[in-house]
């Protein structure tokens, strides 16, 4: 009983339902990454390789015929992680042109050499093979001190086209009032974390309203597109470095 409990919350912290909605304090950040992975997620097929892939939380999304996770070496990742290789934050364990799709989900803000990083992704990848990667626009420090950048919507796309990619979509997530709710319950979660019973009590008694009226006011005030949580960017690679 307790594992399953165990096992519903941690799906809930990814692929937020009603559940979710109570108990998750990043609700609007994670549902409007969930929704958008499942939109663009069928454009990842083939061998995938997914890097940085944690848990591995939307594998299920992706029409992929084999998928495989990659992480850096490190006690906690080889602890938790699903991955099936591991490397040294430098120079990815594969050959050239290996994987027809990659997917990097919340990663690039902690690579410290962006340059590198985008270099062996393209390295790779097979020509005209597709890369899905979200990246924080709007977000507090985390996972510190591992955490070293913030971009903008053209700011990645720049970024990509400079390392031998092509942008075939783009989308912001929570471009709306819904940003300023999920970053009230991000500052309540901080505050109060250091207490597990407060943090609980917080959870359920106010960010679990705050997240209602963050979804309710996304459908009642105007969107803002220069203001939102997170860049998904759909990409295809088109030159060797």
């Amino acid at each position: 009983m307790i594992k399953r409990l165990q096992k519903l919350i941690i799906k809930e912290q990814f692929e937020p339902g009603v559940i979710g909605l109570i108990i998750n304090p990043f609700y609007i950040a994670r549902k409007g990454l969930l929704n958008s992975i499942r939109e663009m997620g069928k454009n990842i097929t083939g061998r995938t390789l997914d890097v940085g892939c944690g848990t591995k939380p939307y594998e299920k999304y992706f029409n992929s015929t084999e998928y495989i996770g990659l992480e850096v070496e490190t006690t906690i990742h080889r602890e938790v992680a699903k991955a099936d290789y591991f490397y040294d934050g430098k120079k990815f364990p594969f050959p050239n042109n290996e994987f027809d799709s990659i997917v990097t989900n919340q990663v690039f803000e902690h690579v410290f050499n962006p340059d590198n990083f985008l270099f062996e992704i393209n390295r790779v990848l097979k020509k005209d093979g597709t890369l899905l990667m979200t990246v924080p626009f709007v977000w507090d420090e985390h996972e510190q001190p591992f955490d070293f950048a913030r971009y903008s919507s053209f700011g990645i796309k720049s970024v990509l086209e400079k390392k031998g990619f092509t942008v075939i979509e783009q989308k912001k997530i929570a471009p709306d009032f819904s940003v300023i709710v999920q970053l009230i319950n991000g500052y309540l979660y901080k505050i109060s974390s250091k207490v597990r019973v407060i943090r609980n009590i917080v959870i359920v008694l106010i960010m679990f309203p705050l997240n209602v009226i963050g979804i309710i006011s996304s459908k009642i005030f105007p969107s803002n597109k220069d203001l939102y949580l997170d860049n998904i960017i759909l990409a295809k690679k088109v030159n060797d470095l």
